[in-house]
């Protein structure tokens, strides 16, 4: 008898706001945009796209496609859904001056 393999859906395990944080710094680590938008995606779908959607002011669609692997969003785009999604965007140096 095989066993049957669901597929894993991130969005379950970001419940709470550290398992968030941390989702989204491993995306931005990889420094490839269709990570880091995959990954506002799995996140906006934990929280609730339509909700995420409505607080950033864009369409459920607009949203969808925006954060789809084939979406390139503008900066005021990822910015209004980083808002919605109840965090903030910080900098840090990538190295420390000697």
């Amino acid at each position: 008898m095989a066993a049957k393999i669901s597929p894993l859906d991130s969005a379950e395990y970001l419940d709470n706001p550290e398992s968030v944080e941390a989702y989204l710094e491993d995306a931005l680590e990889s420094d490839d945009p269709a990570i880091i938008a995959h990954a506002f995606g799995v996140i906006a779908r934990a929280k609730g796209v339509s909700r995420i959607a409505q607080d950033a002011g864009l369409s459920r669609e607009s949203l969808y496609k925006a954060l789809s692997a084939d979406g390139n969003p503008e900066l005021a785009t990822v910015l209004k859904v980083i808002k919605a999604l109840g965090l903030k965007l910080t900098l840090a140096p990538t190295h420390h001056a000697a």
